[in-house]
């Protein structure tokens, strides 16, 4: 008799700690994220233009950064296990590796490291320049970040197919990517000439405003993998991963390219194709009808 309700204490237990496991488990991914943008700000700290290789390593651990908060995400719909607690931290993780850690490089690859000869007016200002479109870069993203968080249902400026999920805006982990795939595609060698530089920082004051913005960029968590209907995105993804492992560098730089450019495609598309409504007739016409 009294074996029974140790069973029974036993059996009911046991379910709650595998939940509370569950609910640990993505923010072990979200703290790798957080290691990932720690390294890279370490990194590109030390980076010059004699060890570029630092340059290199801080961009492929924003990439590692983007897969762990790729699965931190989608385990805990899939295990439904999404918390205000997992919220707030994997906010924070994503302004550390999204945002201060691709700001860190973008400025040390792309301005600090110009060479001192020549104009050392003209190489301050530059520099100068590329702080500032760093730091907008870092804004923009907390800001898009902030946006994401206290909207319900946020709808783009150019809706796109009904039934598929946008992200208003591009979102940070895209931004923070594409800085990494830029400087991975050189292998870490730093900007030596002003206007390269010069051309850098429009680049980077360009992805800010894409996150700030309110066009639609396409969805990864719309795709539903237990669906037999998108069990070709298995082999899609397949495929890309091995393009990766044998050419990392033009494969990331292509997506990188690729994303943005049909948000912004999808922009130019609907500002063109957006029908023109006749103006109404004037009020005195009107009445005379």
């Amino acid at each position: 008799m009294s074996e029974q309700p140790m069973l029974q204490g036993g059996d009911s237990s046991e379910p709650r700690r595998m939940r509370k496991g569950l609910y640990i488990l993505p923010s072990v991914f979200t703290a790798g994220n957080i290691a990932a943008g720690y390294y890279a700000i370490s990194q590109a700290i030390q980076g010059t233009a004699s060890d570029p290789w630092h340059f290199d390593h801080a961009a492929k651990a924003i990439g590692f950064a983007i897969v762990f908060d790729f699965f931190d995400g989608g385990i805990a719909r899939l295990t439904n296990t999404t918390s205000a607690f997992g919220r707030e931290l994997d906010s924070m993780a994503d302004v550390i590796a999204f945002g201060v850690a691709p700001a860190i490089l973008a400025w040390m690859w792309g301005f600090r490291m110009l060479p001192l000869a020549g104009d050392p007016d003209l190489r301050n200002r530059v520099i100068q320049l590329g702080a500032i479109a760093t730091f907008v870069f870092l804004l923009a993203g907390a800001s898009r970040l902030a946006r994401f968080n206290i909207q319900v249902n946020p709808q783009p400026s150019n809706p796109g197919r009904p039934g598929r999920k946008y992200f208003v805006g591009m979102p940070i982990p895209a931004g923070a990517g594409t800085v990494a795939a830029v400087v991975h595609l050189v292998q870490g060698n730093p900007l030596q000439y002003w206007w390269l530089s010069i051309g850098w920082g429009v680049f980077v004051f360009a992805l800010a405003f894409l996150m700030v913005s309110t066009w639609r960029f396409l969805s990864l968590k719309g795709i539903n993998l237990r669906q037999p209907q998108n069990f070709r995105w298995m082999i899609v993804i397949g495929l890309v991963m091995a393009l990766i492992l044998f050419s990392s560098q033009y494969v990331l730089f292509l997506l990188a390219l690729v994303y943005i450019l049909s948000g912004v495609l999808a922009r130019l598309s609907f500002v063109f194709r957006r029908p023109t409504v006749p103006p109404p007739p004037p009020q005195d016409e009107a009445t005379h009808a």
